[in-house]
């Protein structure tokens, strides 16, 4: 069989015999023994090949261009080789094929640029959790590789995992082996396949939030590597599993009745290619943006029947937040509707969108390799078309649904079954200090499982009543203050880690954020804004977007050092694309900047009106008149 890298016929080299299929999903354990390597062994290519194209051959393959990263796939043997060769030298580092390639294993290379004149080489490991749901076992494991192994913090991402920065290399084995053995996996969260799998994170037993939470770790179990070389680098072979993989995940992977598949492949779905670029998907519920649903390459949605019931989901395709400074034809962008599915069929119409961005995606320019690009091109109707194909049937139209809010469970609430969750704010995600101590005490003493959630908090789920007020105590000493205590501006705000391990960060976004947001506070005092009021800001230090602000109120975008490109334009239910304000904005003149702007908003905006729809209502051109004439008369006095 043959999939489709620019309409050219590739070849990739057949791996380890496909070990038996699971998911980590926080399931209780079981240890399957290695699976036998065919000749070549796990790292070099064998005699046999794959084919890894799935449409007729349009031109020979020495006339298509394709990236250097879709070499190094073709030729890893399903994401071995060198990567395993690499891992036993004795250098610090990885040589620039195998970084590449860890990638797909959950681990990205970096130096730490605030050290001078010499490379500090560390990996940074990323955990894979669909719907942010971490056992309590694995939390507690996390916590104590981040002191013995890591920088002794986790970060929570906007994605619903864990971040371990700082493991040096030839720790990198029993760090991810013991991942694996706390059922966890960090298989997958990086890479050109599909991320992790974001769903709403709080433990509602409310059947449409069960659901949503079962779609997502079933569309996760689907879109997982099957050629068992995650296993085979860092736990010998040894398939460390939870419980059985549902029998209905299983029989739409294995489904070639519309030429979906590789047959006889390790990767049935992915092939020796993989995906052209990242692949992002969330699942939720009607009416919860807890999730950005817009933003992903695929947003599943949850529609329920008069009586409650979960019937079937809408899905949208082609969101992404990627772009790259002065590049024009890249870009923000958000997801389409496609059309509704009944529920039966959602894993069979995911995997028809998997397939068509495979086969279709661009794979010469990686700048251009999201599916959003693809849509972009095609439009809509092309799009589904083509989806149709693989999928076997015609999407129906969608169902209304209401608008959209933005849920942060944060505080104490009812689960609804007798039992609490808490919303914990962790600012920017990082846990660290007294304040991580303090959690892994009560989570350790009191059992708990936990969430992450898509804004980089953490939720404590199952307590019981009676530990309420020694829990509330007990992280009000750490500093952890209950959600109304907090600024405003700080509950919804985000920034990636940026400065100093991100190699593509241009200035500050984590260790710059909560300055800025209290400069934007003086600001609202200044010019009249309630304390109780706020605005949506996300911050990045670089345009690729990883937390999201170009659904910001105001975003951020690092454009060089302590510079920024400012957006605006979003809305606080993140339904609404910002757009590109003002570019080299400096960080000592952003009051420069806000100041006319925030002043405006509280003299001229209509009873209720977020600030992301003001500034959409008075259009780009008022407001910068607003700007320059602020600026004039700051220079006259």
């Amino acid at each position: 069989m043959s999939a489709a890298v620019g309409g050219a016929e590739f070849h990739g080299f057949r791996g380890a015999a496909q070990l038996p299929r699971s998911r980590m999903l926080g399931r209780p354990l079981r240890v399957a023994p290695p699976a036998a390597t065919p000749s070549g062994g796990a790292g070099g290519p064998s005699a046999a090949s794959i084919r890894a194209v799935s449409v007729p051959l349009k031109k020979d393959a020495s006339e298509v261009k394709r990236s250097k990263v879709e070499i190094i796939k073709e030729k890893s043997n399903f994401l071995r080789y060198p990567l395993n060769e690499e891992l036993v030298s004795e250098a610090p580092n990885i040589n620039d094929n195998a970084v590449q390639l860890i990638k797909f294993h959950g681990s990205y290379q970096q130096t730490d640029r605030d050290v001078r004149g010499q490379k500090n080489y560390s990996f940074m490991l990323r955990t894979k959790n669909p719907c942010g749901k971490v056992p309590n076992q694995l939390y507690l494991a996390m916590d104590t590789l981040a002191d013995e192994f890591g920088i002794g913090t986790l970060r929570l991402t906007t994605r619903q995992t864990f971040q371990l920065h700082g493991v040096i290399k030839k720790n990198l084995k029993t760090v991810i082996g013991t991942v694996i053995k706390n059922m966890g996996s960090t298989l997958g969260a990086c890479g050109d396949l599909n991320r992790n799998v974001l769903a709403p994170a709080a433990p509602y037993v409310r059947k449409d939030i069960l659901f949503a939470q079962e779609t997502a770790e079933n569309i996760a179990a689907l879109l997982t590597p099957q050629s068992g070389a995650y296993y085979d680098l860092w736990v010998d072979g040894e398939k460390i599993m939870s419980a059985e993989e549902p029998p209905e995940v299983t029989k739409a992977r294995d489904d070639n009745t519309h030429g979906t598949n590789f047959p006889d492949c390790p990767e049935p779905i992915y092939g020796t290619q993989y995906l052209p670029r990242k692949f992002k998907i969330a699942v939720t519920v009607a009416g919860d943006n807890s999730v950005d649903i817009l933003t992903n390459d695929i947003g599943v949605v949850v529609v329920s029947d008069s009586e409650g019931e979960p019937a079937g989901f809408n899905i949208y395709v082609g969101g992404g937040m990627g772009r790259t400074h002065r590049v024009e034809t890249t870009f923000p962008r958000l997801a389409d509707p496609l059309g509704y599915v009944p529920k039966e069929d959602i894993l069979y119409a995911i995997k028809a969108i998997v397939v068509t961005q495979r086969e279709n995606g661009r794979r010469d320019d990686r700048r251009y390799s999201r599916m959003k690009y693809l849509i972009d091109r095609w439009g809509i109707d092309k799009f589904r078309a083509e989806v149709e194909k693989y999928y076997g049937k015609k999407f129906e139209d969608s169902h209304p649904l209401p608008q959209w809010q933005f849920n942060s469970y944060l505080g104490w609430q009812e689960q609804g079954d007798g039992k609490l969750f808490y919303g914990v704010h962790i600012d920017n995600g990082r846990v660290g200090g007294q304040a991580k101590k303090t959690l892994r005490e009560i989570i350790e003493k009191y059992n708990l499982d936990v969430s992450i959630t898509p804004n980089q908090n953490l939720i404590l789920c199952g307590i019981d009543q009676a530990w309420k007020y020694p829990i509330t105590a007990a992280l009000a000493q750490a500093g952890l203050l209950d959600p109304k205590d907090v600024d405003p501006l700080n509950l919804t705000s985000m920034a990636c880690p940026a400065l100093p391990l991100c190699p593509l960060a241009q200035t500050e976004a984590e260790r710059g954020i909560l300055p800025i947001l209290k400069r934007i506070r003086a600001v609202f005092d200044k010019v009249g804004i309630k304390d109780h009021e706020s605005v949506v800001v996300r911050i990045t230090g670089c345009p690729n977007g990883c937390a999201r602000p170009y659904m910001a109120e105001v975003g951020f975008v690092g454009d060089g050092p302590n510079s920024y490109q400012i957006w605006l334009g979003g809305t606080p239910n993140q339904s609404t694309l910002a757009e590109s304000f003002m570019n080299k904005v400096k960080l000592q003149d952003i009051e420069k900047v806000l100041e006319p702007l925030f002043s405006y908003w509280n003299s001229a905006r209509q009873e209720g009106e977020s600030f992301g729809t003001f500034t959409r209502r008075t259009g780009f051109d008022k407001l910068k008149e607003v700007v320059d004439k602020w600026g004039e008369s700051a220079s006259a006095t």
